[in-house]
């Protein structure tokens, strides 16, 4: 059972108080987006699919990092937009690994949490995601899980989930410098729509 903290200890992270959700000048956290005047809505940016991977094997994580180890992925093939399928991936009801096309950095007085958009919680799928904490910098990655036994299909540079800034009261106490700190920088391809 979880002990209870006083609103004053639940509002504190990272060593800072909550503040505000950020709305202006998202666009100086969030580098590569695919179409800005799509993408920056009234609260948060929405981050579009780049790639898909499978997972091919389990995945091992402990109380200390050394133990961790990440399972072996295979990525997913977009079908050429002149086939039969036109450029749409359909995926299997199951989870998958996706990557994002926008470079995020979290300044030090911010942390950002992300929500899938409602039409993909409509579709019978959703997205699984982590912290992203002050300081870090990188194009992210995130748990797709499709729950429609039917599956879903997506094309790339999809709008899958708003990315939602929080400023906090003052710096936090530390920064992001954990093995995902620049992920996928420098991976630039094409991201035709």
């Amino acid at each position: 059972m979880g002990r209870a903290y006083p609103m004053a200890d639940q509002q504190r992270i990272f060593g800072a108080r909550l503040m505000a959700v950020i709305t202006k000048n998202l666009d100086s956290m969030v580098s590569n987006m695919v179409g800005e005047d799509k993408q920056i809505q009234m609260c948060g940016v929405e981050l579009t699919l780049k790639t898909i991977h499978e997972f091919l094997s389990a995945g091992q994580l402990a109380f200390s990092n050394d133990d961790r180890k990440l399972p072996d992925i295979r990525q997913l093939v977009f079908p050429d937009r002149t086939l039969v399928r036109a450029g749409w991936l359909w995926l299997d009801p199951g989870a998958y690994l996706v990557t994002f096309n926008e470079v995020i950095e979290v300044p030090p007085d911010v942390m950002a949490i992300a929500r899938p958009r409602s039409s993909l919680l409509r579709m019978g799928a959703t997205m699984e995601t982590a912290v992203w904490e002050p300081g870090y910098k990188g194009r992210s990655q995130s748990l797709l899980v499709v729950h429609n036994p039917n599956g879903i299909r997506l094309r790339r540079n999809s709008r899958l989930m708003q990315l939602i800034f929080i400023r906090l009261e003052n710096d936090a106490d530390r920064l992001y410098e954990g093995v995902y700190q620049g992920e996928n920088i420098g991976d630039e391809d094409d991201k035709s729509i």
